[in-house]
């Protein structure tokens, strides 16, 4: 990285101001999980939630594979790249979240290291970040299989298919993880449910507020 660069920020235009002038504040909503475990099906349904009434949000769903198609599509499934693929959009989701929008990512992120350095990112810059896994066993998720990727991986025609081969495990986020939704056993309306009962909970998002801030700044 270059060294003769400086983080630009203004005074007065600080990310209260803008929370306070834009009235939501942002945050970020790390859905993780394996391929098939729901994500992307759960990612649209928030979306959809939180732009509708009552809550009237601004909110953008980031999918794993739009991204690759895009501003990520220079990377590979190797460890490395993978590596890369989470920190650029840990980097993307914060500018989204610094701007009082509500980012939805929904990648595998199978590290567990990565996606603490998503989560101090997020802290390191005053911004809220949730993490949800999205709980489903392989077998499943290869029941699912939408895309025909389990059974290509099983075939040996992708290697370092998460889940599957052997260099590419998934590390299950601990006890800790802020939520939890069984996608391979609950239907989605249960799952959206339980992501918003924890904001609700904490505090970040309030029925009927939407015209005075659905999000609440703490």
């Amino acid at each position: 990285m270059a060294t003769n660069l400086t983080y630009h920020t203004h005074p007065t235009l600080t990310h209260p101001l803008r929370s306070s002038l834009r009235n939501q504040k942002g945050l970020t909503l790390w859905l993780t999980g394996l391929s098939a475990s729901g994500k992307s099906t759960l990612a649209t349904s928030l979306e959809t939630l939180l732009l509708s009434a009552p809550y009237s949000l601004s909110a953008y769903r980031l999918d794993g594979d739009n991204i690759r198609l895009g501003l990520n599509r220079d990377l590979t499934f190797t460890p490395a790249d993978r590596v890369e693929n989470i920190r650029r959009i840990a980097e993307v989701a914060a500018l989204f979240a610094d701007a009082c929008t509500i980012a939805i990512t929904s990648f595998i992120s199978p590290y567990r290291k990565d996606r603490e350095l998503a989560r101090a990112l997020h802290k390191d810059r005053g911004l809220e970040f949730v993490e949800v896994y999205c709980e489903a066993s392989v077998e499943e998720c290869e029941r699912r299989d939408p895309k025909g990727l389990y059974g290509k991986a099983r075939r040996g025609e992708i290697q370092g298919f998460t889940g599957v081969s052997a260099d590419a495990p998934y590390e299950e986020p601990g006890e800790d993880v802020e939520v939890r939704v069984r996608t391979g056993a609950e239907g989605v309306e249960e799952c959206v449910q339980k992501v918003v009962e924890y904001l609700e909970r904490r505090g970040l998002l309030r029925k009927g507020e939407a015209q005075e801030g659905g999000l609440v700044e703490e």
